[in-house]
């Protein structure tokens, strides 16, 4: 793990304000992650159908960049999820992990590539018990286990970058970690809130 202390510039994110406001701060704060940065411009290249960047790393990015940390630190893995009904076997999911494994691979950073069409397949010998399979990429985000991290991100053919955030920012921005609890257990929230509790103190907890 990269070490959270440096001289790092503190960032006051813009808690409570306008959806836009939030949305610009997430844009420009993100990709100040070197990592998400390569990752949102070379994804393309992998043609994935309706893919995202998402999850934990954006807004561990954006809360390392409020508190002076290094834009990386405690950042476990990078989930680039994408939906593909048309294939479900481990084999096809395999091949693309393996094309990003490459394509990635000088970044030093575990990338966790899924195909959110068959989650539901494996979803019950992981977790121990049974989900319905979801209906879009969206629709998985959507049953994250946080709402801050409810989050996703893609570079568009124009360049520009198109966010997906069910529940909004402002829980990202104010540095809430709040139970989604569409789908997950007790006992999952609370072994990732530790966690994150661990490498980001001043975060805001809620209870189950």
């Amino acid at each position: 793990m990269l070490s959270g202390t440096g001289p790092f510039s503190i960032v006051k994110l813009p808690f409570h304000r306008d959806l836009r406001t939030q949305l610009e701060c997430v844009l420009e704060l993100a990709p100040r992650n070197p990592v998400i940065a390569q990752i949102l411009r070379r994804a393309p290249q992998l043609a994935l159908p309706h893919w995202y960047l998402g999850g934990g790393c954006i807004a561990q990015t954006v809360w390392n960049i409020a508190d002076g940390f290094e834009s990386t630190y405690g950042i476990r893995d990078y989930d680039l999820v994408y939906f593909d009904p048309s294939d479900l076997s481990w084999e096809g999911e395999d091949a693309i992990i393996r094309r990003a494994r490459d394509l990635f691979d000088d970044l030093g950073a575990a990338i966790e590539v899924r195909n959110e069409a068959r989650v539901h397949l494996w979803y019950a010998r992981h977790f121990g018990y049974a989900i319905e399979p979801y209906q879009s990429v969206e629709h998985a985000i959507y049953s994250w286990p946080t709402t801050a991290a409810s989050i996703g991100m893609r570079e568009e053919p124009d360049a520009s970058i198109s966010v997906y955030a069910p529940f909004g920012l402002n829980d990202l921005i104010g540095m809430i970690v709040r139970p989604n609890k569409t789908q997950i257990t007790r006992e999952i929230y609370e072994g990732k809130a530790g966690r994150w509790r661990a490498c980001w103190p001043k975060l805001t907890i809620v209870p189950w």
